[in-house]
């Protein structure tokens, strides 16, 4: 009887855990979602500034590879469906991951994934933080940049479009994903 009590226990635990993980990776794709509400169109290139990059990096940071992944895997998913997730600077739904900045969107489960597979191999520090950060911008903007490649032929153009306009407020997100991440760590440690 006590097996069986244990196992029926158990049963329980296991689905318990993973609905949590379930509603912690929809919980951080709409987080993902509404700082893609916060965008800036820029006159000289058609890509538009978002706080979106700022989300991906922090969610790989604070979730971890696998998460961080899996939460912006279902946040494609959501925008190619037809939710209105992407920035509003874009058109929506599958158009927008075809158009210009559909490298970048495409790019992200692998930036979020990377940054948390930096973050999971040591202390959680700023500097560990700002070193997966970096890592998880340079994934997101080989993808865009590479996509820009093949909407421009250029690339010089993908770069002039995709990343000069972009550099300060990315060493801007950089920072605040790191000292968010590296401050939660800290504070969830010292709360345990």
């Amino acid at each position: 009887m006590a097996r069986s009590a244990t196992e029926a226990l158990g049963r329980y635990d296991r689905a318990l855990y993973w609905t949590e993980q379930v509603v912690i990776v929809i919980a951080a794709s709409l987080f993902v979602a509404i700082c893609a509400r916060i965008t800036v169109p820029l006159p000289f290139t058609p890509v538009p500034l978002t706080m979106e990059n700022f989300a991906v990096l922090l969610m790989g940071l604070t979730l971890g590879s696998r998460r961080g992944f899996a939460a912006l895997m279902l946040f494609l998913v959501e925008g190619a469906s037809g939710l209105p997730v992407f920035s509003i600077a874009g058109v929506g739904g599958l158009a927008q991951l075809s158009g210009v900045t559909g490298g970048y969107l495409m790019a992200y489960p692998f930036a979020a994934f990377a940054a948390g597979w930096v973050m999971e191999r040591g202390g959680k520090s700023f500097a560990r933080a700002a070193i997966g950060s970096v890592l998880g911008e340079v994934v997101l903007f080989a993808g865009g940049i590479g996509w820009l490649f093949l909407w421009t032929h250029s690339f010089k153009l993908a770069v002039q479009f995709g990343l000069y306009w972009f550099i300060f407020a990315e060493i801007i997100k950089v920072l605040l994903a790191s000292g968010i991440a590296s401050g939660w760590k800290h504070l969830r440690k010292a709360n345990v």
